[in-house]
């Protein structure tokens, strides 16, 4: 049999022929694309995450140029094999082709632009690459006007935090407290509970600060591993009377 070429197109037919309009009907309300919403007008496939990453898998040699051809696909699965593949690849690759990976990452973040994009790349290639290297990167991405750069700024910090490595991950944190969008209170509050797996000490700090004025969704998701006692205790703190904590 002839080897499958790669490129780009060679993707996407994979991908079509995984597809499922059914599925890609109930992504459109998931993603949330009517008007007005964070996803609005994305378009979908309906290709179910195992065979989207085995598609990956299987193109995670894919130059660089035909990635970057996928970020710009208006499909959203698309643009999620591109980033799972520049995750696969990184690991693989050689520094040079690392350096490249990562600044076609952060060249492409308005088309990284959906909260499962962000979660299955941001730590596999924004954080393994600026693991030993400066961080100042990251606190531009978490200043940035862009909800998707915000994001990738705190959930690049996940393979930190599976290191042992909280620090960071706290000073985004203080940074992103306040922030308005759903999205962003989300990711914050997961990733200071990976934080409380690890050091619950520095998380506990950091809600004894901030319990009392930081968004109630980032707080429920920040404190959901704490013992019940304690849950309620920094509830108590943000006036917990709209929900029970059990």
């Amino acid at each position: 049999m002839p080897e499958t070429p790669l490129t780009a197109k060679a993707v996407q037919a994979a991908l079509r022929r995984e597809s499922d309009p059914e599925r890609a009907k109930v992504a459109l309300w998931y993603f949330k694309t009517g008007p007005g919403e964070y996803g609005e007008g994305d378009r979908f496939l309906g290709v179910a995450a195992a065979p989207l990453r085995q598609v990956a898998r299987q193109f995670r040699n894919l130059p660089l140029s035909e990635v970057d051809r996928l970020l710009v696909s208006p499909y959203h699965e698309d643009r999620s094999a591109a980033v799972l593949i520049l995750g696969e690849a990184y690991g693989r690759s050689e520094p040079e082709r690392q350096e490249r990976i990562y600044r076609l990452y952060l060249s492409r973040t308005d088309r990284i632009n959906g909260w499962d994009l962000v979660d299955c790349s941001a730590a596999e290639v924004v954080g393994r690459h600026l693991r030993h290297r400066s961080r100042k990167p990251l606190h531009r991405l978490a200043r940035s006007r862009s909800l998707w750069e915000r994001r990738i700024a705190i959930v690049a910090t996940k393979l930190w935090i599976r290191e042992g490595e909280v620090a960071e991950t706290m000073a985004l944190a203080e940074r992103l407290v306040q922030d308005p969008e759903d999205l962003i209170q989300k990711a914050v509050g997961w990733m200071l509970r990976e934080v409380g797996k690890r050091d619950r000490a520095e998380l506990e700090r950091f809600l004894d600060r901030h319990a009392a004025t930081m968004p109630r969704t980032m707080l429920r998701y920040a404190v959901e591993r704490l013992p019940v006692t304690v849950r309620r205790r920094h509830m108590a703190a943000a006036g917990g009377k709209r929900s029970k904590v059990r």
